[in-house]
């Protein structure tokens, strides 16, 4: 958070890679927002309180200066990219923002959803999985997608400093959301050097180092 009196209240968990995306883009805005978590391996973002805001039971959800809620990742980006056009995280070009859109759908869309916390909860009451187990499913659904990424990233033209020329997107967003998340499961990114390069890069940037999981007030 920036030193302005705060008009966004981020309703979240530190871990949450939705959440991170989330600090991210409100960062990189320079957004001044307030933050409340809700412990999700309590269950608590299924309490009567947090439904009314988010009738899912997922994070995050943006409480708005008129009090209202936005929900889903995403959604909320580009929202904050409509209503405050600076920096732009989306280009304006149509082909261009429909690039921008598919890489970071493929983290958001086809990974996230497949090992974020219920799902794999899932596996360990429905099937027994232990945490080795778990690990390699959650392994195996990056590498599937991380290699296409890497083919993607390292062979279009529009792929430069940033997973979309040189100035962030949502797409790093996203995909910096994930990465760091890899790592609690021994995700192995060797084979992904132009991931990695994007990665660290993004890394270096204030928004995002203040929004990592590990700097925020709820980080255990």
């Amino acid at each position: 958070m920036s030193g302005k009196t705060a008009d966004y209240v981020l309703h979240g968990y530190f871990r949450s890679s939705t959440s991170f995306r989330t600090r991210i883009a409100l960062n990189l805005k320079d957004i001044a927002y307030d933050q409340v978590t809700y412990n999700l391996r309590a269950g608590e973002q299924r309490s009567e309180g947090y439904l009314q805001r988010n009738r899912q039971g997922l994070v995050p959800a943006l409480q708005l200066p008129d009090g209202s809620h936005l929900n889903q990742s995403l959604a909320i980006i580009e929202w904050l990219d409509e209503t405050h056009p600076e920096p732009p995280l989306l280009p304006q070009d149509a082909q261009q923002r429909a690039r921008v859109r598919s890489l970071s759908h493929a983290v958001a869309l086809d990974i996230h959803p497949l090992n974020n916390l219920r799902v794999l909860n899932r596996l360990r009451s429905q099937f027994d999985a232990d945490d080795e187990a778990v690990k390699e499913w959650f392994q195996h659904w990056v590498g599937l997608e991380f290699s296409a990424l890497e083919r993607r990233l390292s062979s279009e033209a529009e792929t430069g400093k940033f997973c979309h020329g040189d100035t962030v997107t949502m797409a790093d967003i996203c995909l910096v959301a994930q990465s760091v998340n890899n790592r609690r499961f021994e995700v192995d990114e060797e084979p992904y050097p132009v991931i990695r390069r994007i990665v660290e890069t993004c890394l270096k940037l204030e928004a995002f180092e203040r929004a990592l999981p590990a700097n925020q007030p709820d980080a255990g």
